[in-house]
């Protein structure tokens, strides 16, 4: 699929061609799609695969004899909840050649949604470097949420694991620490690629474009340290509810052990009762009454010293 913008009195409007300062928003690309913004944009097809490969990692290349800058990030990409690692992340390929900024992904992606939806007043398609910081500004703030979202869910998993005796909040704990660990090699891998951009001052023709950096630099390294954070304080949590869930088996066992000696204890007695020999008191009127009585009181007395030694 491949729709194109362009800027228009403060407004990104869609056009049905691409025309000089435009954007070029390109997902999961046709062949017929690729050999259009091969022949007509001019992008070199191994740019596009570059950015359709899921295994890429960021980095920037700079062409000035062939005019073309090709950027690649890794941005957050929201898998849902019942698959093995519910956020991944993904590549998103930014190439700026013949007066155009086109983006290029393998999925839908909350990053450009914003982008569409007029978040950022200073956007235009005209400025293309600009406009790819904001792609970097948007990214670092999608992992940003993302990691809110994540740290939230294993809150609620939290509180329901300190009463389990089951594997399966664990498991789900597992899930989102891959997730983690995903977020982390990717940011650290932007701050890496970003810093480059700013050596080689791409985006020095404005202040405002500079700034705007510094920024995206900064809202990157928070990410990367909120990822730290959680990826830690998730490691500590598996730890410790590894021994809680051990201890809850552990108490319900003691239970089950309590239990099982207390029902066992009247059929004790009647037992002994039961013998077909001479017993003392077998032929008073109130045997059975007596027999019951006992059987009782023992049974009590042994609820009432467990209940002591906290075995329920």
């Amino acid at each position: 699929m491949i729709n194109f913008y362009k800027t228009s009195e403060g407004e990104l409007s869609r056009l049905d061609s691409p025309v000089t300062g435009s954007w070029i928003n390109v997902v999961d690309p046709t062949l017929e799609e690729i050999a259009f913004l091969t022949e007509e944009i001019g992008i070199f097809p191994d740019l596009i695969n570059y950015s359709l490969d899921l295994d890429e990692m960021p980095r920037i290349e700079r062409d000035e004899d062939e005019g073309y800058t090709f950027i690649l990030l890794r941005i957050p990409h929201y898998r849902g909840e019942n698959v093995d690692v519910p956020y991944a992340t993904i590549p998103l390929g930014i190439i700026i050649v013949g007066g155009v900024v086109v983006t290029v992904c393998r999925h839908e992606t909350d990053i450009i949604k914003p982008l569409l939806n007029g978040k950022y007043r200073g956007l235009k398609t005209g400025k293309r470097y600009r406009f790819v910081l904001y792609v970097f500004l948007e990214t670092a703030s999608r992992y940003l949420a993302h990691l809110r979202d994540i740290n939230k869910t294993t809150e609620g998993l939290e509180d329901q694991l300190q009463k389990s005796t089951r594997n399966r909040e664990v498991l789900e704990l597992v899930k989102y620490q891959k997730s983690l660990t995903y977020f982390a090699t990717a940011l650290r891998s932007n701050e890496v690629m970003m810093e480059r951009v700013q050596r080689m001052k791409l985006f020095n023709q404005y202040d405002e474009d500079a700034d705007l950096l510094e920024d995206v630099i900064t809202e990157n390294q928070q990410a990367i340290q909120m990822t730290s954070i959680a990826t830690e304080i998730l490691s500590g949590m598996m730890d410790a509810f590894a021994s809680i869930i051990s201890n809850n088996l552990n108490g319900v066992m003691k239970a089950l052990a309590a239990l099982t000696i207390i029902v066992s204890l009247p059929g004790t007695v009647a037992a002994f009762f039961g013998m077909n020999v001479a017993l003392p008191g077998e032929a008073h009127p109130l045997a059975f009454l007596i027999v019951f009585g006992i059987a009782i009181a023992l049974t009590a007395t042994v609820i009432f010293i467990f209940y002591k030694r906290d075995w329920f």
